[in-house]
Protein backbone atom coordinates (compact mmCIF):
# COMPACT_ATOMS: atom_id res chain seq x y z
CA UNK A 1 0.00 0.00 0.00
CA UNK A 2 1.31 3.47 -0.90
CA UNK A 3 1.77 5.99 1.89
CA UNK A 4 0.26 9.35 0.96
CA UNK A 5 2.96 11.93 1.55
CA UNK A 6 1.20 15.10 0.38
CA UNK A 7 -2.05 16.24 -1.19
CA UNK A 8 -1.86 17.69 -4.70
CA UNK A 9 -4.58 19.46 -6.65
CA UNK A 10 -4.15 19.27 -10.44
CA UNK A 11 -6.50 21.87 -11.94
CA UNK A 12 -7.70 21.72 -15.56
CA UNK A 13 -7.19 25.43 -16.23
CA UNK A 14 -9.27 26.21 -19.30
CA UNK A 15 -12.02 23.81 -18.26
CA UNK A 16 -12.48 25.77 -15.05
CA UNK A 17 -11.85 29.25 -16.51
CA UNK A 18 -14.45 28.81 -19.26
CA UNK A 19 -16.98 27.76 -16.62
CA UNK A 20 -16.14 30.87 -14.59
CA UNK A 21 -16.44 33.07 -17.69
CA UNK A 22 -19.91 31.86 -18.64
CA UNK A 23 -21.16 31.80 -15.04
CA UNK A 24 -20.41 35.45 -14.28
CA UNK A 25 -22.33 38.50 -15.59
CA UNK A 26 -20.96 40.51 -18.52
CA UNK A 27 -21.46 43.68 -16.50
CA UNK A 28 -18.35 43.02 -14.38
CA UNK A 29 -15.74 45.35 -15.86
CA UNK A 30 -13.00 47.72 -14.86
CA UNK A 31 -13.59 51.45 -15.39
CA UNK A 32 -11.68 51.35 -18.69
CA UNK A 33 -13.92 48.55 -20.00
CA UNK A 34 -11.67 45.54 -19.32
CA UNK A 35 -13.98 42.57 -18.60
CA UNK A 36 -13.34 40.99 -15.20
CA UNK A 37 -16.11 38.41 -14.85
CA UNK A 38 -13.88 35.38 -15.57
CA UNK A 39 -11.24 36.74 -13.18
CA UNK A 40 -13.85 37.09 -10.42
CA UNK A 41 -15.08 33.54 -10.98
CA UNK A 42 -11.55 32.17 -11.23
CA UNK A 43 -10.55 33.82 -7.95
CA UNK A 44 -13.63 32.34 -6.27
CA UNK A 45 -12.73 28.90 -7.64
CA UNK A 46 -9.13 28.98 -6.41
CA UNK A 47 -10.15 30.37 -3.03
CA UNK A 48 -12.75 27.61 -2.65
CA UNK A 49 -10.17 24.95 -3.47
CA UNK A 50 -7.65 26.33 -0.99
CA UNK A 51 -10.18 26.82 1.80
CA UNK A 52 -12.01 23.50 1.39
CA UNK A 53 -9.49 21.09 -0.12
CA UNK A 54 -6.50 22.45 1.82
CA UNK A 55 -3.89 21.06 -0.59
CA UNK A 56 -0.20 20.93 0.19
CA UNK A 57 0.43 21.93 -3.44
CA UNK A 58 -1.81 23.11 -6.26
CA UNK A 59 -0.96 23.24 -9.96
CA UNK A 60 -3.00 24.66 -12.86
CA UNK A 61 -2.51 23.22 -16.35
CA UNK A 62 -3.31 25.22 -19.49
CA UNK A 63 -3.41 24.39 -23.20
CA UNK A 64 -0.69 26.56 -24.72
CA UNK A 65 -1.58 25.82 -28.32
CA UNK A 66 -2.11 22.84 -30.59
CA UNK A 67 -2.52 19.15 -29.88
CA UNK A 68 0.25 17.56 -31.93
CA UNK A 69 -0.42 13.96 -30.93
CA UNK A 70 -4.14 14.07 -31.67
CA UNK A 71 -3.86 16.26 -34.80
CA UNK A 72 -1.42 13.77 -36.33
CA UNK A 73 -4.18 11.15 -36.08
CA UNK A 74 -7.15 13.29 -37.09
CA UNK A 75 -6.80 16.68 -38.79
CA UNK A 76 -10.30 17.73 -37.69
CA UNK A 77 -9.63 17.12 -34.00
CA UNK A 78 -11.46 19.92 -32.11
CA UNK A 79 -12.22 21.63 -35.44
CA UNK A 80 -15.77 22.30 -34.21
CA UNK A 81 -14.64 24.57 -31.39
CA UNK A 82 -15.20 28.28 -31.71
CA UNK A 83 -12.37 30.71 -31.08
CA UNK A 84 -11.95 31.97 -27.54
CA UNK A 85 -14.24 34.97 -26.96
CA UNK A 86 -12.34 38.27 -27.06
CA UNK A 87 -13.67 39.16 -23.61
CA UNK A 88 -12.09 36.04 -22.14
CA UNK A 89 -8.86 36.38 -24.13
CA UNK A 90 -8.34 39.82 -22.61
CA UNK A 91 -8.58 38.33 -19.12
CA UNK A 92 -6.25 35.34 -19.59
CA UNK A 93 -2.99 37.12 -18.67
CA UNK A 94 -4.59 38.16 -15.37
CA UNK A 95 -6.03 34.67 -14.84
CA UNK A 96 -2.54 33.15 -15.08
CA UNK A 97 -0.95 35.82 -12.88
CA UNK A 98 -3.66 35.38 -10.28
CA UNK A 99 -3.10 31.62 -10.11
CA UNK A 100 0.58 32.03 -9.26
CA UNK A 101 -0.08 34.81 -6.75
CA UNK A 102 -2.61 32.53 -5.04
CA UNK A 103 0.14 29.91 -4.68
CA UNK A 104 -0.68 27.63 -7.61
CA UNK A 105 1.90 26.50 -10.10
CA UNK A 106 0.99 27.14 -13.75
CA UNK A 107 2.13 24.65 -16.41
CA UNK A 108 1.65 24.67 -20.17
CA UNK A 109 3.56 23.14 -23.08
CA UNK A 110 3.38 23.90 -26.78
CA UNK A 111 1.61 21.18 -28.75
CA UNK A 112 0.60 19.19 -25.64
CA UNK A 113 -2.93 19.20 -24.25
CA UNK A 114 -3.48 19.96 -20.58
CA UNK A 115 -5.17 16.54 -20.21
CA UNK A 116 -1.94 14.75 -21.12
CA UNK A 117 0.08 16.97 -18.78
CA UNK A 118 -2.37 16.24 -15.97
CA UNK A 119 -2.25 12.50 -16.68
CA UNK A 120 1.55 12.52 -16.66
CA UNK A 121 1.76 14.34 -13.35
CA UNK A 122 -1.03 12.27 -11.80
CA UNK A 123 0.91 9.11 -12.64
CA UNK A 124 4.21 10.50 -11.36
CA UNK A 125 2.79 11.85 -8.10
CA UNK A 126 0.72 8.72 -7.50
CA UNK A 127 3.83 6.56 -7.97
CA UNK A 128 5.61 8.70 -5.35
CA UNK A 129 2.80 7.96 -2.88
CA UNK A 130 1.06 11.33 -2.96
CA UNK A 131 -2.69 11.90 -2.89
CA UNK A 132 -3.86 13.49 -6.15
CA UNK A 133 -7.16 15.20 -6.85
CA UNK A 134 -7.89 16.29 -10.42
CA UNK A 135 -10.16 19.34 -10.61
CA UNK A 136 -12.16 19.23 -13.84
CA UNK A 137 -15.54 18.45 -15.35
CA UNK A 138 -13.80 16.73 -18.29
CA UNK A 139 -14.96 13.12 -18.63
CA UNK A 140 -11.69 12.14 -20.38
CA UNK A 141 -9.83 12.56 -17.09
CA UNK A 142 -11.93 9.86 -15.42
CA UNK A 143 -9.50 7.32 -16.85
CA UNK A 144 -6.77 8.71 -14.54
CA UNK A 145 -8.68 7.24 -11.59
CA UNK A 146 -7.19 3.85 -12.47
CA UNK A 147 -4.10 5.15 -10.63
CA UNK A 148 -3.72 4.64 -6.84
CA UNK A 149 -4.67 7.59 -4.63
CA UNK A 150 -6.14 9.57 -7.54
CA UNK A 151 -9.67 11.04 -7.51
CA UNK A 152 -11.54 13.74 -9.40
CA UNK A 153 -13.30 16.81 -8.05
CA UNK A 154 -16.20 17.88 -10.25
CA UNK A 155 -17.39 21.51 -10.16
CA UNK A 156 -21.08 22.28 -9.63
CA UNK A 157 -23.17 21.43 -12.70
CA UNK A 158 -23.89 24.51 -14.81
CA UNK A 159 -27.61 23.63 -14.84
CA UNK A 160 -27.76 22.97 -11.09
CA UNK A 161 -25.21 25.00 -9.16
CA UNK A 162 -26.94 24.10 -5.89
CA UNK A 163 -25.68 20.54 -6.29
CA UNK A 164 -22.24 21.81 -5.29
CA UNK A 165 -18.84 20.26 -5.82
CA UNK A 166 -18.72 16.46 -6.04
CA UNK A 167 -15.93 13.97 -5.48
CA UNK A 168 -15.51 11.13 -7.94
CA UNK A 169 -13.57 7.97 -7.14
CA UNK A 170 -13.12 4.76 -9.14
CA UNK A 171 -16.51 3.42 -8.03
CA UNK A 172 -18.10 6.75 -8.94
CA UNK A 173 -16.65 6.57 -12.45
CA UNK A 174 -18.17 3.12 -12.91
CA UNK A 175 -21.53 4.33 -11.62
CA UNK A 176 -21.45 7.36 -13.91
CA UNK A 177 -20.23 5.72 -17.12
CA UNK A 178 -21.13 2.07 -16.63
CA UNK A 179 -17.48 1.04 -16.95
CA UNK A 180 -14.43 1.32 -14.65
CA UNK A 181 -11.72 3.96 -15.25
CA UNK A 182 -9.64 1.49 -17.26
CA UNK A 183 -12.35 1.40 -19.95
CA UNK A 184 -13.30 5.10 -20.17
CA UNK A 185 -11.08 5.68 -23.22
CA UNK A 186 -12.64 2.63 -24.95
CA UNK A 187 -16.13 3.91 -24.18
CA UNK A 188 -15.35 7.32 -25.67
CA UNK A 189 -13.82 5.67 -28.73
CA UNK A 190 -17.11 3.86 -29.36
CA UNK A 191 -19.59 6.65 -28.63
CA UNK A 192 -17.39 9.54 -29.74
CA UNK A 193 -16.77 12.85 -28.00
CA UNK A 194 -18.61 15.80 -29.55
CA UNK A 195 -16.62 18.33 -27.50
CA UNK A 196 -13.42 17.16 -29.23
CA UNK A 197 -15.08 16.52 -32.61
CA UNK A 198 -14.33 12.78 -32.36
CA UNK A 199 -17.01 10.88 -34.32
CA UNK A 200 -18.36 7.73 -32.71
CA UNK A 201 -20.48 4.98 -34.21
CA UNK A 202 -23.89 6.23 -35.33
CA UNK A 203 -26.58 5.00 -32.98
CA UNK A 204 -24.21 3.63 -30.33
CA UNK A 205 -24.86 5.26 -26.97
CA UNK A 206 -23.08 4.89 -23.63
CA UNK A 207 -25.29 2.04 -22.39
CA UNK A 208 -24.75 -0.10 -25.49
CA UNK A 209 -21.02 0.65 -25.52
CA UNK A 210 -20.69 -0.17 -21.82
CA UNK A 211 -22.51 -3.47 -22.33
CA UNK A 212 -20.12 -4.45 -25.12
CA UNK A 213 -17.05 -3.48 -23.10
CA UNK A 214 -18.19 -5.47 -20.08
CA UNK A 215 -18.76 -8.47 -22.34
CA UNK A 216 -15.70 -8.21 -24.60
CA UNK A 217 -13.18 -6.22 -22.53
CA UNK A 218 -12.06 -3.38 -24.79
CA UNK A 219 -12.33 -1.91 -28.30
CA UNK A 220 -10.19 -4.65 -29.82
CA UNK A 221 -12.39 -7.25 -28.13
CA UNK A 222 -15.50 -5.59 -29.56
CA UNK A 223 -13.96 -5.59 -33.05
CA UNK A 224 -12.84 -9.23 -32.75
CA UNK A 225 -16.31 -10.29 -31.63
CA UNK A 226 -18.34 -7.97 -33.87
CA UNK A 227 -20.22 -10.97 -35.29
CA UNK A 228 -21.74 -11.59 -31.85
CA UNK A 229 -22.80 -8.01 -31.09
CA UNK A 230 -26.32 -7.14 -30.11
CA UNK A 231 -28.27 -5.40 -31.56
CA UNK A 232 -27.40 -7.32 -34.71
CA UNK A 233 -27.52 -4.18 -36.89
CA UNK A 234 -24.24 -3.03 -35.37
CA UNK A 235 -22.24 -6.11 -36.33
CA UNK A 236 -21.36 -4.83 -39.79
CA UNK A 237 -21.14 -1.22 -38.57
CA UNK A 238 -18.35 -2.12 -36.15
CA UNK A 239 -16.53 -4.20 -38.74
CA UNK A 240 -16.69 -1.47 -41.40
CA UNK A 241 -15.51 1.17 -38.90
CA UNK A 242 -12.82 -0.85 -37.15
CA UNK A 243 -9.98 1.48 -38.20
CA UNK A 244 -11.99 4.54 -37.13
CA UNK A 245 -12.43 2.93 -33.69
CA UNK A 246 -8.69 2.24 -33.41
CA UNK A 247 -7.92 5.81 -34.39
CA UNK A 248 -10.49 7.10 -31.91
CA UNK A 249 -8.95 5.04 -29.13
CA UNK A 250 -5.51 6.46 -29.85
CA UNK A 251 -6.99 9.95 -29.37
CA UNK A 252 -9.16 9.25 -26.33
CA UNK A 253 -6.39 7.44 -24.43
CA UNK A 254 -4.37 9.90 -22.35
CA UNK A 255 -0.60 10.06 -22.61
CA UNK A 256 0.98 9.42 -19.21
CA UNK A 257 4.56 9.81 -20.45
CA UNK A 258 4.86 13.43 -21.58
CA UNK A 259 8.34 14.88 -21.11
CA UNK A 260 7.94 17.46 -18.36
CA UNK A 261 10.08 19.62 -16.12
CA UNK A 262 9.65 19.74 -12.36
CA UNK A 263 6.66 21.34 -10.66
CA UNK A 264 7.12 24.99 -9.76
CA UNK A 265 4.62 25.84 -7.02
CA UNK A 266 5.28 29.36 -5.70
CA UNK A 267 4.26 30.46 -2.22
CA UNK A 268 1.16 32.59 -1.99
CA UNK A 269 2.02 36.29 -2.32
CA UNK A 270 -0.83 38.09 -0.58
CA UNK A 271 0.72 41.55 -0.97
CA UNK A 272 1.14 41.19 -4.75
CA UNK A 273 -2.30 39.55 -5.00
CA UNK A 274 -3.91 42.54 -3.28
CA UNK A 275 -2.03 44.89 -5.62
CA UNK A 276 -3.39 43.00 -8.64
CA UNK A 277 -6.95 43.10 -7.32
CA UNK A 278 -6.53 46.84 -6.68
CA UNK A 279 -5.32 47.24 -10.28
CA UNK A 280 -8.38 45.34 -11.49
CA UNK A 281 -10.72 47.41 -9.28
CA UNK A 282 -12.06 44.21 -7.68
CA UNK A 283 -12.75 45.89 -4.37
CA UNK A 284 -15.05 43.31 -2.81
CA UNK A 285 -12.60 40.53 -3.65
CA UNK A 286 -9.75 42.64 -2.28
CA UNK A 287 -11.61 43.10 1.01
CA UNK A 288 -12.25 39.34 1.26
CA UNK A 289 -8.57 38.52 0.68
CA UNK A 290 -7.40 41.07 3.25
CA UNK A 291 -9.84 39.70 5.82
CA UNK A 292 -8.57 36.16 5.14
Amino acid sequence: MLFCMAKYLLVDGYNMVFRAFYAMPDSLTRADGLPTGAIHGWLNTLKYLQDNEKPDQGVVFFDLGGASRQAALFADYKANRAAMPDALRAQMPYVKRLARLMGFGAIEKEGVEADDLIATWAKRLSAEGHSVRIVSADKDLGQCLVLPNVSQLLPPPTANAAAGWRQLDSAGVEEKFGVPPSKVADLLALVGDSSDNIPGLDGVGPKTAAKWLIQFGNVEGVIANCGDLKPVRFQNVVYQNRELLRRNLAMTTLDYEVSVDGLDCPPRDTEALCALLEELEMRRALKAIREG
